[in-house]
């Protein structure tokens, strides 16, 4: 991001991300807080292209590459399970990966040559419906398939990128309160996430959700496994963290 010193804690962790998987993935599905649909979404192309949905950054940051390929036979795979657990859902041939996908799969998974395929939000943004989508489709972890979300754990913009110490603190308790939440057993990590927007700091610290609701999806994909945190940073004053399941 051209920003040295303020994101080289999350560039190291990306880099080092593989290195706590227990073997390169045959595929990964990614859910990103850029594409929200009515129902449940998936991209279908055999060879993604990028979708550069950023505003105002340098004029390479628009040249990037990130030629992963996609994998049609797990988009259908993600449509039949989601089927099985009467959920309708769709396909989209054509769209590309979104920034949420390719900027951070640049750094995690630098060669590419992973298949991809990107899973929407829905518009409603109901986490009892993401934790759904995510249990129904968990059964790809068998297969080898990644299941990841990416947004942020904090993401107030206006707060955020103009350095406000005001609200440091609200950031802190959300942050405090996501963890415990997260990292509890299944049936009560699901009954927190739920309702996640009634813990202290909560609608400070989102706003709006799109960009929590990834970690609803995989929270969902993680059945029984304990989620713990593997992140952890502070960035302008406010808290960041990451977690993995399995």
């Amino acid at each position: 991001m051209d920003w040295p010193g303020t994101w080289d804690t999350m560039a190291q962790f990306l880099r080092d991300l593989s290195t706590r998987l227990p073997r390169k993935p045959d595929a990964i599905v990614v859910v990103s807080g850029h594409w929200e649909e009515a129902v449940p979404t998936v991209t279908a192309s055999a060879q993604p292209a990028l979708i550069y949905d950023y505003y105002g950054f340098p004029p390479h940051t628009y040249e990037l590459k990130y030629p992963a390929p996609g994998a049609p036979d797990v988009a259908r795979a993600i449509r039949l399970l989601l089927q099985e657990n009467g959920l309708p859902s769709a396909q989209d041939d054509t769209r590309g990966l979104d920034h949420g996908v390719f900027i951070p799969f640049m750094l995690a998974f630098p060669d590419a040559d992973i298949p991809v395929v990107e899973l929407s939000l829905r518009t409603d943004m109901d986490p009892q419906a993401h934790i759904a989508i995510g249990r129904a489709i968990a059964p790809l972890r068998d297969r080898n398939i990644l299941i990841v979300g990416t947004g942020m754990s904090y993401h107030n913009l206006r707060h955020f990128m103009s350095g406000s110490p005001t609200t440091n603190q609200a950031a802190q308790d959300f942050d405090t309160w996501l963890a415990t939440a997260t990292c509890a057993p299944a049936p009560e990590r699901d009954r927190l996430l739920t309702h996640w927007d009634t813990a202290p700091g909560a609608r400070v610290s989102h706003p709006r959700e799109e960009h929590l609701l990834p970690l609803m999806v995989a929270a969902g994909a993680a059945g029984p496994d304990q989620g713990q945190r593997i992140y952890a940073d502070t960035v302008l004053g406010k808290p960041l963290s990451g977690f993995q399941f399995g």
